[in-house]
């Protein structure tokens, strides 16, 4: 087999084992994208999601995330109008402003999946939030300024908690100066 092939180990309904050479991994069907939402509110809290991750076995704390090109007659959704669906969905939080920060794999030796993050502001509050019939999410929405303490305190509580929130921090950090000035999208 040539390296740059890729052999289906099995094909479940939302996820295939696939080898390329000697690496087997896993790779996403039925989606074109990952979205990660990095949402900050006009108080200066960052709203996260906790949820039930079966992988796991326990509830998760992390960003509001979710797919592109999931939805049945969607498949040709853009990543920004996944970002603004996924926010309403999970927080019941629209956004006037959408800016793509970055792009990059989610978990480089397990998957091929790429996440783009972006940066949610100007918020309102206009739904519910709490995902969709099979999700069961709980909106937490921390002040920026009791961000780490809060966490280090859930963390030692043992509570599961997704890493890539501190990459929202780190950005949120690096585009404070700037969030006023956000593309309108």
């Amino acid at each position: 087999m040539n390296a740059s092939q890729l052999e289906t180990l099995h094909a479940g309904r939302y996820l295939s084992l696939v080898r390329r050479g000697h690496w087997e991994f896993a790779t996403r069907h039925g989606a074109t994208g990952v979205v990660g939402l990095i949402a900050v509110t006009n108080e200066a809290k960052m709203l996260l999601v906790e949820q039930l991750r079966p992988p796991l076995g326990k509830r998760v704390l992390e960003l509001p995330a979710g797919l592109s090109g999931d939805i049945p007659g969607e498949e040709a959704e853009s990543l920004v109008r996944a970002a603004r669906r996924e926010l309403l969905e999970e927080t019941g939080y629209e956004a006037q402003e959408v800016r793509l920060l970055t792009e990059g794999p989610s978990s480089a030796g397990l998957t091929d999946e790429m996440i783009s993050f972006f940066l949610m502001t100007g918020l309102t509050k206009t739904g519910a939030g709490g995902g969709d019939a099979s999700e069961n999410i709980i909106v937490h929405e921390v002040p920026l300024t009791a961000m780490p303490r809060w966490l280090e305190e859930h963390r030692h509580a043992g509570w599961a908690i997704d890493p890539k929130i501190y990459v929202g921090l780190f950005w949120i950090e690096h585009n404070s100066r700037s969030m006023g000035d956000n593309d309108r999208t």
